[in-house]
């Protein structure tokens, strides 16, 4: 029987055609700046969201520890939410790399306001760090794929703004997002100093991420990638699965959205489960007795869930899984006890 893996969308395996875009790739020495390939997709990002210039990852930790690092200094703080992959998956990167703190906010299923980033900011004392910078998640892994609108967003960047507070965008499912809001990357233009744009995720891609923001920006993040162990010789050979993810997956989200909201459904008719945060993209988290318990069972079934705490169990849903999968999982879901 075949395994239905929703642990992550990170599970993903390349199709025939994205490895033959692969295959086919031009090449060159990206660390001299000469693959041809790497070059284009961080263009092409850069140019989707209006930013100037785009940095191509091996992954999406790596490109928003040196966001965090190219805008900071130490002894400043990050304000970002309790919920954030910076602060809850990046194995406290931020203090070792960049020297500075972390302030978080307790938003509504890990989204932030202004008046949550308006309670953190401290004041110019000797015994404080000095308040610099703002990180969202869009949309927020932790918060069962919750995600901001524009206008949230918009609201965010206008008190940064008005604040002198550098704002990044962790956007490891930023497409997820955008399908929801049924919104375009263009958009955003204009919002953010940085953003972190991630390919291997609801994409497909095998591996990387691209990080977007000003000229001056990121010829600094270039070097930093460098220090950091982040430069990559032909790379234009992964960087060509990121341009087939971006022209053959981007439009195809919506499906996984809807597979997640049948998963939803089931789960609410599932005696194992107490309750099921909101569905909005790809992410369904379940509130159960025992994830570890609950995962196992399932296994039993082929089927992999990943156990997100010791009471919770996240589904995710990608282009790896099938419709019919869907309705099998959804009916097995509904006879559990």
């Amino acid at each position: 029987m075949q395994i239905i893996d929703f642990r992550s969308d990170t599970v993903t395996k390349p199709s025939a055609a994205m490895l033959q875009a692969m295959i086919d790739a031009q090449v060159g020495d990206d660390v001299f700046a000469e693959d041809p390939t790497v070059r284009a997709l961080e263009e092409k990002v850069a140019a989707l969201f209006g930013m100037q210039a785009g940095l191509f990852f091996p992954s999406g930790t790596m490109s928003n520890q040196v966001a965090i690092k190219a805008h900071t200094q130490a002894l400043d703080e990050v304000i970002c939410d309790k919920l954030s992959h910076i602060y809850n998956y990046e194995t406290g990167a931020w203090a070792m790399i960049s020297g500075v703190s972390v302030r978080l906010t307790n938003g509504l299923n890990g989204k932030m306001d202004t008046s949550d980033i308006e309670s953190c900011m401290l004041p110019d004392f000797d015994w404080y760090p000095n308040t610099r910078m703002v990180a969202i998640e869009n949309s927020i892994n932790k918060g069962g794929g919750s995600i901001y609108s524009i206008a949230e967003m918009k609201a965010i960047s206008a008190y940064c703004k008005g604040h002198q507070l550098i704002l990044h965008c962790d956007g490891a499912r930023i497409f997820n997002a955008l399908c929801a809001l049924n919104a375009t990357p263009f958009e955003l233009s204009g919002l953010f100093d940085s953003m972190s744009v991630c390919l291997s995720k609801g994409l497909g891609a095998p591996v990387g991420s691209v990080l977007i923001g000003n000229n001056d920006f990121i010829k600094k993040a270039r070097k930093i990638r460098k220090a950091l162990g982040g430069g990559m010789r032909q790379a234009g050979l992964l960087a060509a699965a990121g341009m087939y993810a971006l022209d053959n997956n981007v439009m195809r989200l919506g499906e996984d959205h809807l597979h997640a909201r049948q998963i939803e459904a089931a789960l609410k008719q599932c005696a194992m489960v107490k309750s099921v945060l909101p569905v909005h993209t790809n992410i369904v988290i379940a509130e159960v007795d025992d994830a570890v318990l609950f995962a196992e069972k399932l296994v039993k079934y082929q089927i992999k869930v990943q156990p997100f705490s010791a009471t919770q169990v996240r589904f995710v849903t990608h282009l790896d899984v099938s419709s019919q999968m869907v309705e099998m999982v959804c009916k097995l879901l509904m006879s559990l006890e």
